[in-house]
């Protein structure tokens, strides 16, 4: 008959030998997982379309504040350079309608009018892309005139207010109504491909650092016309 010290030396000696196996199990398995789950985070681009496009509209708002600061100094007879409107219209050329609406009408809106929704939304986000377009040219062409009083100048504040106020409830919709339907019409992969695809674009047109050049242009327009200092907008 067995000494029951040695039963328990070789019951203790068991389960240690199951432990190490049951490890050398569990470690590469766990180790394998990992690595699949790190591969999978690299391949998958760091931001989503919603919000690339939703971060460029950013971009956007700010040249409108920029805008909207130009329309204070005009209201109230204030002499700056005209050239910080036409900087701004610059962004929006080069950056909104050149870059950002090309693409919302290459790879999203396609989207939804194949997929059958929000149609007529889409149709007056074509159509006010548009229009924004024509407003632009205005821009451009009264701005460097706008600094004394007269008719460029009016002429370049009804335009400047009818982009600010075709635009902000134009990029509202789509931030709250479109973009955060887009993942729901495609496939993870494709999904995926069209983040890729924004920023290889983006790249090619601006750099490898596209979105931050942008946002330090109209930085330094924000500095040249007075509202750098975002404590400036914060009530009393």
């Amino acid at each position: 008959m067995a000494n029951p010290v040695e039963i328990e030396k070789r019951s203790l000696l068991k389960g240690a030998s199951l432990a190490v196996v049951t490890a050398g199990l569990i470690v590469p398995s766990a180790i394998a997982a990992s690595r699949e789950k790190h591969q999978r985070s690299e391949k998958q681009p760091e931001v989503t379309p919603p919000e690339d496009l939703m971060r460029e509209h950013g971009v956007l708002n700010r040249v409108l504040l920029v805008y909207e600061a130009g329309l204070r100094k005009f209201d109230s007879n204030e002499d700056f350079d005209p050239a910080v409107i036409t900087g701004g219209a610059q962004i929006v050329r080069d950056f909104i309608e050149n870059y950002h609406e090309e693409q919302e009408e290459h790879a999203v809106f396609p989207r939804f009018k194949q997929a059958g929704k929000m149609v007529a939304l889409v149709d007056i986000l074509v159509a006010q892309h548009k229009a924004g377009r024509q407003v632009t040219d205005r821009i451009f062409q009264y701005a460097p005139g706008s600094r004394k009083d007269g008719d460029e100048r009016r002429q370049l504040v009804t335009a400047i207010r009818s982009f600010i106020t075709m635009y902000r409830p134009h990029e509202a919709r789509e931030d709250t109504e479109l973009f955060p339907q887009l993942r729901g019409l495609v496939s993870p992969h494709e999904y995926d491909a069209m983040a890729e695809d924004f920023e290889k674009k983006e790249h090619q047109m601006f750099g490898a650092d596209g979105f931050e050049t942008m946002v330090h242009r109209v930085a330094a327009l924000e500095q040249s016309i007075g509202i750098a200092n975002l404590a400036q907008f914060t009530p009393r």
